[in-house]
């Protein structure tokens, strides 16, 4: 069923629309359809209210401290480095280093391992289930992720007012976190 709508267009609506209409070759209707679509599935990010993740992810990537990977990368990245034996020396140095460098930031970021746990997963790095107070079920995608992980986390937390508790398992790990003694 199609139904019919007119519309009145401002100055800058109406040379938006000439310029979509012209740039794809679509008619007026269909490129107004295909906004208003597009509105519609983005609403909260084109109405000013975006959501806590996509404002998150903003921050990250125009600070220029962070990029976007392919998770697939990601893999083939530290399943060639780990190799399922003893990671390469010169790359677990170079990770240590990196590990060690956020400790000192982290220790002014984050209060609690379980923000700083919060945050990785946001990353994509893991994905943590709390269970309980202080508790935390992290599950990794692979052997290598949860190796470089755990690492990672270990390495990176000892500036927090808390220490650490590492339970590993074969894909999962679970983390207690302590009052720092």
């Amino acid at each position: 069923m199609t139904q019919r709508v007119t519309v009145s267009l401002d100055d800058d609506s109406a040379a938006a629309l000439e310029t979509l209409v012209a740039e794809t070759d679509d008619g007026q209707s269909e490129v107004v359809r295909r906004a208003l679509t597009f509105y519609a599935a983005n609403f909260e990010a084109a109405s000013g209210q975006p959501s806590d993740n996509l404002e998150r992810y903003y921050r990250m990537l125009s600070s220029g401290e962070h990029v976007l990977l392919d998770v697939d990368f990601l893999h083939a990245f530290l399943e060639y480095c780990y190799d399922g034996g003893d990671p390469d020396p010169a790359f677990v140095e170079a990770a240590d280093r990196v590990s060690d460098y956020h400790a000192r930031e982290y220790a002014t970021r984050f209060d609690a391992v379980g923000d700083l746990l919060e945050w990785l997963s946001f990353c994509g790095f893991l994905e943590v289930r709390r269970e309980g107070d202080r508790v935390y079920h992290l599950v990794f995608p692979s052997e290598a992720v949860r190796w470089f992980m755990t690492r990672f986390i270990e390495r990176s937390t000892v500036d927090l007012p808390t220490e650490i508790e590492i339970e590993q398992g074969v894909s999962k790990v679970i983390i207690t976190e302590r009052p720092a003694e």
